[in-house]
């Protein structure tokens, strides 16, 4: 009964945060510099869309986009959206940890902003030969105070590389805290990797 009335007030919180948001949030910065290593019309999942900004990216960019997300709220944002811009997109309110993706279903899956360790295996198995994982959230090395506060949503140090061991790397960004950090990409890793 806890874990119910737990899981309740998760999805109040995030139907209220995508209801109140003014915008479909931002377009993943993995997807906008490496989407040229994706061939169009490929099998893609943006798993924990949000209120869909690079969902909606990718359709228009040409790929096949299924969107999901435990949010209703976030859901409808997206369906709206779409509509308007003539785009589809197969969209469902999915609770991704009961119901990861089936394995080898998808040509390319995009994680952006949500961790959720125990999810790796299922993610990376949902990968077809040659799938291609498009991953980026939070690191714990900050300059900002952008992200959640706990470390539980945060990677710790190259640990998207130990997630997804099994994948071969083809793009790793992780600036953490080197040098100016006035300048670069901060506070997040980025990791695109292949299913060989």
């Amino acid at each position: 009964m806890a874990d119910s009335m737990v899981d309740q007030a998760l999805l109040e919180t995030w139907n209220r945060r995508h209801a109140e948001a003014e915008d479909l949030g931002r377009v993943a910065t993995v997807v906008e510099q490496n989407l040229h290593l994706v061939k169009p019309g490929v099998q893609a999942l943006d798993l924990a869309c949000g209120r869909g900004a690079t969902a909606l990216y990718m359709a228009a960019a040409g790929l096949d986009v299924t969107a999901w997300d435990l949010s209703p709220v976030a859901i409808q944002r997206l369906e709206l959206a779409a509509a308007e811009q003539g785009l589809s997109i197969r969209t469902a309110v999915r609770d991704v940890i009961a119901a990861p993706p089936e394995p080898a279903s998808f040509d390319l899956v995009l994680v952006s902003y949500f961790l959720e360790r125990s999810l790796a295996p299922a993610i990376a198995r949902a990968l077809r030969p040659g799938g291609l994982l498009f991953y980026q959230t939070f690191s714990r090395a900050a300059v900002s105070d952008e992200g959640p506060r706990s470390e539980q949503y945060r990677l710790g140090d190259n640990e998207l590389l130990d997630l997804f061991a099994m994948l071969k790397v083809r793009v790793y960004r992780e600036e953490r805290c080197l040098g100016d950090t006035s300048r670069g990409w901060r506070d997040l890793a980025m990791l695109v990797a292949e299913r060989v």
